[in-house]
């Protein structure tokens, strides 16, 4: 979607020197903002609202972020059918952001507590989706899974719109979306200072607050009319199949099945970091959620360093230090677990801006390269279907599993909990070591 747009500003004699006008790029900055500020503002603390005493909803926790996921498989079929095709973006956004945002409103009057279901006697994979199944039908899973699945089409969307109306997008857009870092960041940070911080179901409001203003700020975007309006699509496209062809390249296999890989063990940093920091007494202004900001913060220093990175190492070793990123995180998590070694957890949360950036930030570049033109908006979507849709929700089961088989009278251990993983990626970065090779970029360009 970004690549067409991008195309279509150039064929319409935008020259790449051009500049855009400073109040178009105000108004985009302000969007990322404010998306991702509300995501920021939940979806990291949700877990300290889950497990007040009162909530006892510990056994979601795997469930909740698994919609994540879920919406993410499910986001090219809207996008495809309807939102490239019916409504102008901005309508679509605006529609978007002010349902999900009542959603938010509602969930936590649908909390309520939820006792594990015993599956003992089911085989161990029949039991974990018996238990997700048993999951998804809570009122607070189902409604969470509403808003996500309203949520995850604008990243697409938002990043189109700008591409749309930026002239130099490869320069503008990079300092539009920063503010969607630093949105995410003020939406944690928000979290502390709310009356019972982490555990507060007012991040609930504060987020459903934000969306529905949101909605209404998009109704003054600018007009940009659905790029595939009156054109016929097949449900081949929607999913990306022709990106299939490129799997005819060595490398571009290893380089899938890898990121497949890698997002089941980052799952867990999601749904069970900010749960281990808490009990690490890691929680500067008393909110885990402030500790794990620290990570975003790095982000930013280290999506400017990325072009001066990428030069020197080339895209094996910028993927390879990315994987080895979450090796480091975890093992660092597991040596800290117990005697809560406070730098050490804080090194594995600054991690995030080399375990995000040198990773999907890379992978996302090496597609564009090896994809040929008329296929590359499927190809970045399939690459996001097979990371954050299946890989990351295959990650949500297995940390659930993980955590139920690592808990003893109650008490999780922490320790062994991690070295699942860093052992888990460890292996993975190995493999692609010595397994991708791209010594010959146009051999896997000749894909079709």
């Amino acid at each position: 979607m970004n690549d067409s747009n991008a195309n279509d500003a150039a064929g319409h004699g935008q020259k790449p020197s051009e500049s855009t006008d400073p109040s178009i790029m105000i108004r985009l900055a302000i969007l990322m903002f404010f998306q991702f500020f509300m995501w920021g503002a939940w979806y990291v603390s949700a877990t300290g609202f889950m497990l007040r005493e009162d909530i006892s909803m510990n056994g979601l926790v795997f469930a909740l972020y698994s919609v994540g996921p879920l919406a993410a498989i499910f986001s090219p079929f809207f996008l495809g059918l309807i939102a490239d095709r019916f409504m102008p973006t901005q309508f679509t956004l605006a529609m978007l952001f002010a349902v999900g945002g009542l959603l938010l409103f509602v969930a936590p009057s649908m909390a309520s507590p939820f006792g594990v279901p015993d599956v003992s006697s089911q085989h161990w994979l029949m039991g974990r989706f018996s238990m997700l199944w048993q999951s998804l039908q809570h009122p607070f899973v189902l409604t969470m899974l509403g808003h996500m699945l309203c949520f995850m089409p604008t990243i697409a969307l938002t990043a189109s719109l700008s591409f749309k109306h930026l002239k130099n997008p490869e320069k503008e857009f990079p300092v539009v979306r920063v503010l969607g870092t630093i949105g995410w960041i003020c939406g944690n940070l928000a979290i502390s200072l709310l009356p019972g911080k982490d555990a507060s179901s007012l991040q609930f409001f504060l987020a459903g607050t934000c969306a529905i203003g949101l909605g209404i700020y998009c109704l003054m975007l600018p007009h940009t009319p659905p790029p595939m309006k009156g054109k016929r699509v097949s449900f081949g496209e929607i999913l990306g199949l022709d990106a299939l062809r490129l799997f005819r390249s060595p490398s571009y296999t290893v380089f899938i099945i890898a990121s497949f890989l890698t997002c089941i063990p980052l799952a867990g940093y999601f749904a069970f970091a900010r749960s281990y920091v808490e009990a690490s007494n890691v929680t500067p202004f008393g909110s885990a959620t402030f500790a794990m900001a620290f990570g975003q913060m790095s982000e930013i220093f280290f999506m400017l360093v990325m072009p001066l990175c990428f030069a020197r190492l080339g895209v094996k070793w910028m993927l390879a230090i990315g994987m080895g990123a979450w090796v480091l995180r975890y093992g660092l998590f597991a040596a800290a677990a117990g005697d809560q070694i406070w730098w050490m957890i804080i090194g594995g949360i600054l991690l995030h801006g080399i375990c995000y950036d040198f990773f999907f930030v890379t992978g996302m570049i090496y597609v564009d390269k090896k994809t040929p033109a008329a296929i590359r908006n499927q190809a970045q979507g399939f690459l996001v279907l097979v990371t954050q849709g299946l890989g990351m929700f295959i990650g949500a089961q297995v940390f659930g599993g993980l955590e139920v088989f690592q808990t003893e009278g109650g008490v999780l251990d922490w320790k062994g909990f991690w070295m699942y993983p860093a052992g888990f990626a460890a292996v993975v970065m190995v493999g692609f070591i010595l397994l991708f090779w791209d010594k010959k970029p146009k051999a896997d360009i000749e894909v079709g």
